[in-house]
């Protein structure tokens, strides 16, 4: 049995722990783990406001007497403000400590999204919508550089995986919660609550989380000397065209549900949350798989996983078990990427690491722009309601062809 006593609070809670037969590894694992508890809840707060906004747009839509397709903007701009705000701000905060780094960014987010929370018009919420994205990516890109530095050796992947489970918890638990709110009550107290998280994951930051060295300060123009490299752009790439196999499906998964397995309008919810659990499961599964392999075949082996399930989805779509099955299966294969595209990104960005981490975030919101519009392509021609699925393929392909490629060029010897 664990008695912790806190003492006191300054940069680091400090305990005194009485215990039988804590072993001093088990200490160690567990003080990790809490460092990045903070980083956690940070994910947590992003991936709410990032993903609530597709369920609440009819409401902000009625609210704010706009159209459905102008409310779709909200999503756009969030989405233009983490493509412009991942390099710019890890470029221009390079001499900032880490720590200090994360806490700025988190106070950006809550700020901003507060703003969100009592935006009257159109314009203002687009406008504070384009702010929120602006610390995103630079938050994960910084928070992962981070996480793999306090990780045990061996370990790296896994840690940056229970970061990024913060964004795998809001599709579980927080998208759903923050629907739920703005339907039954208003949107405008679903931005107060994510500024709410974001409140508590700057005090967290702030007492968990270690003061780490700040490595020499670079100018702008060497951070954005790792834009040089080809390997740099093929790995942008990967991620910008492999991982859009994901949001063709995501973009475009409930109306299969409806119009093909023939499930009521609102089972949908229930389905998405298996869908939520999927990208948690998988996340912790691409970490491990990320530690047992290298960075690349890991990756490889994801992307081809996600081939197969884009497939099975379509057809399976008839099929209510099955589709529930599918639906778990490909959450979690999307999903599996994450942490050995992280660390492939963080090993090959050599003095360069937070801002290549920032870039590849904006990638990834490169690969939910594209993989919505090419996935939508087909159902503007009249074609079934599970053909995104295909173009998703397509994509995960052009992955794997390029991720090939990369490791070709990896281990072509010098």
């Amino acid at each position: 049995m664990i008695i912790e006593i806190f003492l006191c609070m300054k940069e680091q809670p400090t305990l005194i722990v009485l215990s039988h037969n804590l072993s001093p590894h088990k200490m160690k694992e567990t003080n990790m783990n809490k460092k990045i508890v903070s980083l956690t809840l940070g994910g947590l707060g992003i991936g709410i406001t990032e993903f609530v906004i597709m369920g609440l747009l009819p409401d902000i839509a009625s609210s704010l007497h706009v159209s459905i397709p102008q409310a779709g903007h909200f999503i756009a701009a969030y989405a233009l403000g983490v493509v412009v705000g991942a390099p710019l701000l890890v470029a221009f905060s390079g001499r900032i400590p880490p720590k200090k780094l994360l806490m700025l960014l988190m106070v950006m987010f809550t700020v901003f999204n507060l703003s969100s929370a009592f935006a009257t018009n159109y314009y203002a919420l687009i406008l504070t919508r384009f702010l929120s994205g602006l610390p995103h990516g630079a938050f994960f890109g910084v928070g992962a550089v981070v996480a793999s530095r306090i990780a045990e050796k061996g370990k790296e992947s896994q840690a940056i995986s229970q970061m990024f489970a913060g964004l795998t918890l809001a599709n579980l638990l927080g998208v759903p919660i923050g629907t739920y709110i703005g339907h039954n009550f208003s949107w405008h107290y679903t931005f107060i609550l994510i500024g709410i998280v974001g409140i508590i994951t700057i005090f967290s930051i702030k007492a968990w989380l270690p003061e780490l060295e700040q490595k020499e300060a670079r100018s702008i123009k060497s951070e954005f000397s790792y834009l040089k490299h080809l390997n740099s752009w093929l790995i942008i790439a990967i991620i910008a065209i492999g991982t859009g196999g994901l949001f063709c499906w995501i973009s475009y998964i409930a109306p299969p549900f409806i119009h093909v397995t023939n499930f009521e309008a609102n089972d949908a919810s229930y389905l998405m949350a298996f869908a939520g659990l999927g990208l948690f499961v998988g996340n912790f599964f691409g970490g491990k798989l990320a530690d047992k392999f290298r960075p690349v075949p890991a990756t490889l082996l994801v992307f081809i996983g996600m081939m197969l399930s884009l497939i099975l989805v379509h057809f399976t779509a008839e099929y209510k078990i099955a589709t529930v099955i599918m639906t778990f299966i490909t959450g979690m294969m999307a999903f599996a990427c994450i942490a050995p595209i992280q660390i492939l990104v963080i090993t090959s960005a050599k003095n360069s690491e937070m801002l290549a981490a920032a870039v590849s975030q904006a990638s990834f919101n490169m690969a939910n722009a594209l993989g919505a519009f090419l996935g939508g392509l087909p159902l503007i021609y009249g074609f079934g309601y599970t053909s995104p699925e295909f173009v998703g393929v397509g994509m995960v392909f052009i992955g794997v062809l390029l991720t090939l490629l990369l490791m070709k060029r990896i281990t072509k010897p010098s």
